[in-house]
């Protein structure tokens, strides 16, 4: 788990997950898995982001960086995913 940005606003984590190791000598596809969750601090939501989504958020992201945004810039940009928090935050 890496914490990727914090704001005011938001906090976004990349979390790995590592799959089964395939057997030596073995054609399996990788099983690791991975993702982004995305707090909204305001909202108290927060959503995991995976596969499909995730590599769509992260060429985002990579795109949005080449113009050197500013924090707004960046914020607007995730705030895009909000209407997608279901998920009220809780804490364990």
């Amino acid at each position: 788990m890496h914490m990727l940005y914090n704001s005011d606003s938001f906090t976004v984590v990349a979390i790995d997950i590592p799959g089964a190791p395939a057997a030596p000598g073995s054609d399996a596809p990788d099983t690791s898995r991975g993702g982004f969750e995305i707090v909204d601090k305001f909202a108290q939501k927060d959503i995991f982001i995976e596969g499909a989504m995730a590599a769509s958020f992260q060429a985002g992201v990579e795109a949005l960086m080449q113009s050197k945004p500013s924090e707004d810039d960046i914020d607007d940009y995730i705030g895009r995913f909000t209407s997608l928090m279901p998920q009220p935050l809780v804490l364990h």
